[in-house]
């Protein structure tokens, strides 16, 4: 791999990056399904959910006094995979119990354990970036399989920052650190997500962790996990 300026920041995705895509759309995502009906019959008079309600209820173009086509609606926005703020939300508050009650634990590779870690113990500036709401990463990683990771963290940007394939979420997030662009590492494992990141000046490493890597790999710094990440800060000093 080659140098380049000085990191003094990392901003990282959650998905196939720092944990496994498998985790997610395995566990949590069918944990969501199973339950938001519950939840949000249980729940719909809770100022917090009953605001994230009419978000989905305005979004969707549904009546107001339709609670079951509104848990239609998030359910297929989960079958979907849709990056809707309101139901990333809620998904948060779901997987809050889930993780309370002691039915899962945060996915986090070893890799990514250890250098976030020992990243955070160097002074260096940690943030996460994921279309999971805030909520939802300080669960995975205040809850994950090597204990409370939090601390490593100084902030989190969901899609409340912008939608993470475009160019102008990144330039919120180096508006927000007040740092210079070339300071900034962004870790991700896709590449559109790369490409916005680089169009506003962020350093990149693309992480691949299985499978051959991709021909268009050659036009960014690729690692096959944290360790090969490590190495590149390593010559960056």
């Amino acid at each position: 791999m080659t140098s380049g300026p000085k990191i003094s920041t990392i901003v990282t995705d959650i998905e196939g990056t720092t944990s496994s895509i498998r985790f997610v759309h395995e566990v949590l995502f069918p944990y969501a399904a199973e339950h938001m009906a519950r939840f949000v019959q249980q729940n719909q008079a809770r100022e917090d959910v009953a605001a994230l309600l009419a978000d989905v209820v305005a979004l969707a173009g549904l009546p107001d006094d339709n609670i079951d086509g509104v848990v239609a609606q998030l359910q297929q926005w989960i079958q979907d995979d849709q990056k809707i703020t309101p139901l990333k939300t809620l998904q948060g508050l779901l997987w809050q119990e889930g993780y309370e009650q002691g039915h899962f634990k945060g996915h986090v590779y070893a890799d990514a354990n250890a250098n976030l870690r020992a990243w955070a113990e160097t002074g260096m500036a940690l943030y996460v970036y994921s279309s999971g709401s805030v909520a939802a990463q300080k669960l995975i990683f205040g809850y994950s399989e090597f204990g409370d990771l939090t601390p490593c963290f100084k902030g989190y940007f969901d899609t409340h920052i912008g939608a993470k394939r475009e160019v102008q979420s990144y330039r919120n997030i180096l508006s927000e650190l007040g740092v210079t662009p070339e300071q900034v590492l962004f870790l991700s494992d896709i590449e559109a997500e790369l490409e916005a990141a680089s169009a506003a000046g962020m350093q990149t490493v693309w992480l691949v962790r299985d499978g051959e890597i991709p021909a268009a790999g050659a036009q960014y710094e690729v690692a096959r996990d944290f360790d090969e990440v490590n190495q590149w800060l390593i010559g960056t000093r």
